[in-house]
């Protein structure tokens, strides 16, 4: 008899009693344990490696020894996967749905130990979906609960836990004062008051030397030791907790915790902030640069959007502000088109997979609600490509550098926009990679794929060598009749006999290269002028296609 291999995962929500001689984890897997003792007559052997997970919740697939497991599932390793309860492996539904299609793919089952059902039939099917769905319902009555007594604690003026603002530090349920670090919270009040400006008051506490102080949080890590940056000083000087309130959503309370500042100076500070605001931030208006605003560079530093003209021709561009403004002599100059379409087409392809979508969104999906996402998905793509130039909301940040291209999306925008709630523990934003990267030809900096084509927009590169093609099979048309003769041609068109031949060579181009050069899958560095250059074309197509199509 063929042996099945077993392997037992056991998941437990909180950390409470984990440090136990026995727990939770180890209850579950000594019961487990003995139902694979009891299928041995069927071949059932019990593997060695333990997947157990403690203090992890079910609502999410990102836990070490799951992700482990699945790792070995899909390396062949393991027969059956063995369960005390459903609710172990997954307490959602769209997560359910990822893992039986692994398990299937991987030819692996799935064994619950203490509920009874066959998912080869739709009734053993259905009874799963309604167990799963009950553990979908438990979890988020719970998060309900934990939300409902966070809202009262904050109400009362407590303070819920977290990472403590600077110039204090946890105590309890309140906040004490650290002096050390409340003396830089005055003084950043008060600088910013004689300023006016947060980009002076960050400038003056750089040439200063003043960093955020090092701080060491509950799990060991450090943070600080850097200079504030703009984003830091707004955040510090809008805080309702230095004035002594706690802020829950929409709604400020009076706080327990002790003020770093007065309330006079305090709203002093804010009608300050409000005064300097321009107008009102719309979320989706037609602008004439898609990224302007939310392009930056690996290091953090903008790109600001401009353009520069040749004739009457204006050609956008992304450029680095050090170089903008002229006072860096290195950084990027982008085509704002190649840009502007890799963005478009990256959101494009998300669009197009509603449910990878909603994993990384951690939307909350069930049954009755994937029609309205596939409906909704597919009407924002549409809206992409009938208005490429309109920035979507839920697009916060895009940032270039050598390694890559990452889109910075807001799972609450996002959510609104495809109608499906985010789960409760949902992240604010999440980060999309794209598979490009950044390479210079010539003095161009310029975006490509992995496989070393061009990100193309309105690529100017393929009309010039369409024309170029046109009008070589044109002018070898007369020269093969015997109409004319190169010099003849020369003289007729206003140009030399040598440009003659080299634009003639175009016509020799292989029929893959012109499918490869309408795709937008020519290598990066090609161009027409590289393609007059002797040589460049050569007579035999294997040749050509390995030289100029990416690959």
């Amino acid at each position: 008899m063929k042996p099945v291999r077993c392997a037992i995962y056991t998941r437990k929500s909180s950390e409470e009693g984990l440090e136990q001689g026995f727990n939770s984890l180890h209850a579950q897997r000594e019961a487990c344990a003995a139902y694979v003792m009891s299928q041995a007559s069927e071949g059932w052997t019990l593997l060695t490696e333990e997947y157990d997970d403690g203090g992890l919740s079910g609502g999410t697939l990102e836990r070490p020894a799951l992700q482990r497991l699945l790792g070995h599932v899909a390396a062949g390793l393991i027969d059956i996967i063995v369960v005390y309860k459903v609710d172990r492996l997954t307490r959602s539904l769209l997560d359910f749905a990822k893992l039986v299609e692994a398990l299937d793919k991987a030819g692996t089952s799935f064994v619950s130990i203490t509920q009874s059902f066959n998912t080869t039939t739709s009734m053993g099917r259905l009874t799963l979906n309604m167990l799963l769905s009950f553990a979908q319902f438990e979890r988020e009555v719970t998060a309900e609960r934990i939300r409902d007594k966070l809202a009262a604690s904050k109400a009362k003026g407590m303070w819920m836990g977290g990472v403590p603002p600077l110039g204090y530090r946890g105590e309890g349920r309140t906040l004490a004062i650290v002096e050390e670090h409340a003396a830089i919270i005055r003084r950043i009040y008060a600088r910013y008051r004689r300023l006016g400006s947060v980009r002076l008051l960050s400038e003056e506490l750089q040439a200063k030397g003043v960093v955020t102080p090092v701080r060491t949080t509950g799990t060991g890590r450090e943070l600080g030791g850097k200079p504030f940056s703009r984003g830091q000083l707004y955040a510090i000087l809008r805080n309702p907790v230095y004035v002594g309130d706690i802020a829950h959503r929409d709604k400020v309370y009076p706080g327990n915790h002790p003020p770093l500042v007065g309330r006079s100076e305090w709203e002093a500070v804010q009608r300050q902030l409000a005064g300097h605001i321009k107008g009102e931030r719309c979320s989706r208006v037609p602008s004439a640069s898609l990224l302007g605003g939310i392009l930056v560079g690996s290091d953090g530093e903008p790109l600001i959007a401009t353009h520069s003209r040749k004739n009457s021709r204006r050609y956008p561009y992304y450029v680095s502000k050090g170089l903008h403004l002229r006072t860096a002599d290195i950084g990027m100059r982008l085509p704002a088109a190649d840009t502007d379409n890799l963005v478009i087409n990256a959101l494009s392809e998300l669009l197009g997979d509603p449910l990878h979508l909603a994993g990384l969104a951690q939307l909350s999906l069930e049954p009755a609600t994937l029609s309205v996402l596939m409906e909704r998905a597919a009407t924002q793509k549409a809206a992409l490509a009938a208005e490429p130039r309109t920035r979507p909301t839920y697009l916060d940040k895009v940032c270039i550098g050598a390694e890559g291209v990452t889109l910075t999306i807001n799972a609450a925008a996002l959510a609104s926009c495809l109608s499906a709630p985010l789960e409760p523990d949902a992240p604010d934003e999440f980060v999309h990679a794209c598979a490009v990267r950044l390479t210079r030809t010539g003095r161009a900096i310029r975006l490509v794929h992995d496989n070393g084509a061009r990100v193309v927009g309105r690529d100017r590169t393929m009309q010039t060598i369409l024309r170029h093609v046109i009008k070589a099979r044109g002018w070898w048309h007369e020269l093969r009749a015997g109409t004319i003769d190169p010099t003849g041609l020369a003289k007729r068109e206003g140009v030399t006999d040598s440009y003659v031949v080299k634009v003639v060579r175009f016509a020799f181009l292989s029929p893959r290269v012109l499918d490869a050069l309408v795709a937008g899958t020519l290598k990066a560095e090609v161009d027409a002028n590289r393609l007059l250059k002797p040589g460049a074309i050569s007579p035999d197509w294997l040749v050509q296609e390995n030289a100029l199509i990416a690959g």
